[in-house]
């Protein structure tokens, strides 16, 4: 039972929501833990497809929670190194989580939040979210969150708004990459319910091999063992059961077996 989440299955299809609307969803120690638990949980369920990652309330995160930064003012250096390599872990379960995460982003989204929103594979805003890094804003950096949002939104763009901690628009976000779609308020769940259709359409182990293969080869040299690489990875899904299948029904001109009618 989760204290700071809303978990929800529908079918192939998991809904996890942040829950602390009385806090604009800041998160704190509890909520860190519990999204790794979840994540890690939802990664290994055969039954899943997909996540959906949103939140109850006006804002999507607002970062560190104000009783959880009070708390931390009196840490050690050894206490704020272990605290953050928590929120660390947490980061990257959520990224490496084999399941695609559809990020469903309806209200403001600051500094730990960014990095929330980061790691998931596809995100939606709704028009009039406003994002910053305001980590500089209180004398910190935005350290654990920052292999991620740099990933997202680029390095000449990650440069600006770490040093200026300035707000930007959605719009904004949409134009660096950070978000993949902008849409009005009242359709967000529209279009976060069509991308999901299109995840659920297609081969659940070819999503995971082609969310894998973008972490793996983004950036990489494109060197003699790089192509290996990926030959080995189209000869392993061509001959495995789901890939003989999904190239059969095609010659077929039948749905494949793991669409539901």
């Amino acid at each position: 039972m989760s204290s700071t989440l809303d978990i929800r299955i529908d079918g192939p299809v998991a809904h996890v929501w942040l829950n602390r609307p009385e806090v604009r969803n800041a998160f704190n120690d509890a909520t860190i833990a519990e999204l790794t638990k979840t994540f890690l949980a939802l990664g290994h369920n055969p039954q899943l497809r997909a996540v959906v990652l949103g939140a109850h309330g006006k804002a999507f995160s607002a970062g560190a929670d104000l009783n959880w930064m009070r708390a931390m003012a009196d840490y050690t250096w050894e206490q704020n190194r272990d605290d953050a390599a928590r929120l660390a872990e947490m980061l990257w379960t959520l990224y490496s989580c084999p399941l695609p995460v559809v990020g469903r982003l309806q209200g403001d989204c600051y500094a730990g939040g960014v990095g929330l929103a980061a790691v998931c594979d596809v995100l939606v805003a709704a028009e009039g979210v406003q994002f910053c890094l305001s980590e500089a804003k209180l004398g910190l950096l935005p350290a654990t969150i920052s292999p991620y949002v740099i990933r997202a939104m680029g390095e000449q763009a990650a440069r600006r708004y770490f040093i200026t901690a300035e707000r930007f628009s959605a719009a904004e976000a949409h134009r660096l990459g950070l978000v993949h779609e902008v849409c009005p308020a009242e359709v967000l769940d529209e279009r976060v319910d069509a991308i999901v259709a299109a995840l659920v359409a297609n081969g659940p182990q070819a999503v995971k091999a082609c969310k894998r293969l973008v972490q793996d080869v983004a950036g990489q040299p494109i060197s003699a063992a790089l192509r290996d690489d990926t030959a080995r990875r189209i000869a392993d899904i061509r001959a495995s059961d789901e890939g003989r299948a999904g190239v059969r029904s095609f010659l077929d001109k039948r749905s494949p077996p793991w669409v539901v009618s």
